[in-house]
């Protein structure tokens, strides 16, 4: 039967599993896929903890980690079109990515083009969607300048290529550690932490006319001091914290169509997904540690069969 890698109940990583599973049938709407590649987020390890996504109903348990993963077309669900046995897509599971098997919904599944693996389709969904959303959101001006508030994460690396892609330029907050990397996506470091203001206003004399937020709790509100208008302000790090301050929540279209141009702005060089490690689905804990430790560059994928 097929493998997958759970959690059992709420809790920390004493609550995970490797499961065998039945092969879920595809409903209306939904594709069968044989994951290939799964990525591996914050919102994992954050729904093992507890969370719930607003307007989502609590997980049943055991639930399959991951919310984004590429891979090839097995079972088409009834009424399904545009999508046939044997196409390579990538997408928002229904069940899960870290699995031997998936359900994709065609609402949010896209097909992966030729001059993208399927490593790298399965960093697109959750982590440069989200980047996309929110550059889009805050339709900066070509010229204006962006403060990326954690620029060294999945969300932020894309982020601060897309800015740039646009003709925007983006100051990016990060650890010491993460200077190297932060200056090698075209942005202008600043060291996170206490006096991170005054480091932004030396480097951005004029101001900033924009920060999009991927950190939240006291980073979010130091930053947020840089703003006169803070409608300017978005958040997908502490978005309660974001509209409390006189700011917003990201937006998240979750829609095919962004997942097809976010794909096409990687296949075309806009930007690239800096996957910066990779891991076997036998090892989906360590990955997930890498990740809930808070120190990790760029996107982590478990690839979960040979491509």
């Amino acid at each position: 039967m097929p493998k997958a890698y759970v959690f059992t109940r709420s809790g920390g990583p004493e609550v995970e599993a490797f499961v065998e599973q039945e092969t879920p049938t595809p409903g209306p709407g939904e594709l069968l896929v044989v994951v290939r590649a799964a990525g591996v987020n914050p919102v994992d390890w954050k729904l093992r903890n507890g969370y719930t996504r607003p307007g989502s109903a609590a997980p049943q348990y055991p639930a399959v980690f991951g919310s984004e993963a590429a891979g090839v077309v097995e079972q088409v669900g009834p009424g399904v079109e545009g999508f046939e046995v044997g196409d390579a897509v990538f997408g928002n599971p229904l069940t899960g990515g870290y699995a031997e098997y998936t359900l994709l919904p065609v609402a949010v599944t896209a097909h992966k083009p030729e001059g993208l693996s399927f490593t790298d389709a399965a960093a697109l969904p959750v982590a440069a969607a989200t980047a996309y959303d929110g550059i889009r959101q805050l339709d900066a001006a070509p010229g204006s300048t962006l403060l990326i508030n954690g620029a060294g994460g999945g969300v932020g690396v894309a982020a601060v290529q897309l800015a740039r892609h646009f003709g925007v330029r983006a100051i990016g907050t990060s650890s010491e550690a993460k200077k190297d990397f932060v200056e090698s996506l075209g942005a202008v470091h600043v060291a996170s932490g206490p006096g991170v203001v005054d480091r932004v206003r030396a480097v951005a004399p004029d101001g900033v006319d924009a920060v999009y937020d991927l950190v939240g709790g006291d980073a979010l509100r130091a930053v947020a001091e840089l703003l006169t208008d803070r409608k300017r302000l978005i958040s997908a790090g502490g978005k309660p914290l974001a509209v409390e301050l006189g700011g917003a929540a990201v937006v998240r279209a979750r829609t095919a169509a962004v997942l097809d141009e976010v794909a096409r702005l990687a296949v075309s060089g806009a930007f690239r997904t800096y996957v910066t490690q990779t891991y076997p689905l036998a090892e989906a804990a360590a990955a997930l540690r890498a990740v809930e430790s808070g120190h990790t560059r760029g996107k982590i994928v478990i690839e979960v069969a040979a491509a």
